[in-house]
């Protein structure tokens, strides 16, 4: 494991950014009391390849994914909508195949519906949107504030983006140097997974975190590509104000 650095003090249904490519599990937290490295996580059954349509209860495919995702960004107002980085449109977080209604299924086959779950940064909200992909329709809509599924890892990017633009940066771009000998420029030359931020875990909250929860906030764990720790994880993003706080 790298040194700490000035910055780096010891450093959804989710979707992870992948396993480490080298042995070895990250270090101890050095965070906030408590703190313990994010878990990956939890798996959901992988997608159909191949085919446009599945049948019965299996995954939804590729094409059944991407067209689920499609009908439910097409209803009014969705383009007010931000993701992570602040773009037109809700930040997607998962697509699931929905289970049928009661009494589907018993005479002939039930429609194929698609859950799919976006995070709105505009107002903090979870957008849940159900998809009949029989008949192109959205059939259901719901919107949460104050829940918080696992991160995805485009918001585990912008996350480590937003590290590396702040100051408290600056130890985790030491610590890659002084693991490689080059400069730390850009999220591709790190490894890097994580999770939501949740509060009621930790100890000694600063008051800088205290709308985590209401708002997006994600942990992260990093690594060299093929080499050393680099313990992030005293650094939480708050993804909608888009601020870096160091926790411990």
């Amino acid at each position: 494991m790298t040194g700490t650095g000035n910055g780096a003090a010891g450093t959804g249904t989710g979707e992870g950014t992948g396993g480490a490519d080298a042995a070895g599990t990250p270090p101890a937290a050095g965070g906030a009391q408590g703190a313990t490295a994010a878990p990956p996580p939890a798996s959901v059954a992988p997608p159909a390849p191949e085919g446009e349509k599945g049948v019965g209860t299996d995954p939804l495919t590729d094409d059944e994914l991407a067209r689920a995702e499609t009908l439910a960004l097409t209803p009014p107002g969705t383009a007010a909508r931000q993701n992570a980085d602040g773009g037109r449109g809700p930040q997607h977080l998962a697509t699931e195949l929905a289970d049928p209604l009661p009494g589907e299924g018993e005479t002939g086959p039930a429609p194929r519906r698609a859950e799919v779950r976006f995070y709105d940064y505009a107002r903090d909200e979870l957008l849940t949107r159900t998809v009949n992909l029989d008949t192109g329709k959205v059939e259901r809509t719901g919107v949460q504030r104050g829940v918080q599924p696992s991160a995805h890892p485009e918001e585990l990017r912008e996350a480590l983006e937003l590290i590396l633009a702040s100051p408290l940066g600056k130890g985790v771009k030491e610590d890659y140097k002084d693991a490689t000998g080059k400069e730390l420029t850009t999220t591709g030359q790190l490894w890097f997974n994580g999770d939501v931020y949740r509060t009621y875990r930790e100890a000694n909250v600063p008051e800088q975190l205290a709308r985590c929860g209401e708002h997006r906030c994600v942990r992260l764990v990093t690594k060299v590509l093929n080499g050393a720790w680099i313990d992030t994880r005293n650094l939480i993003v708050d993804l909608s104000a888009r601020t870096v706080v160091r926790v411990g």
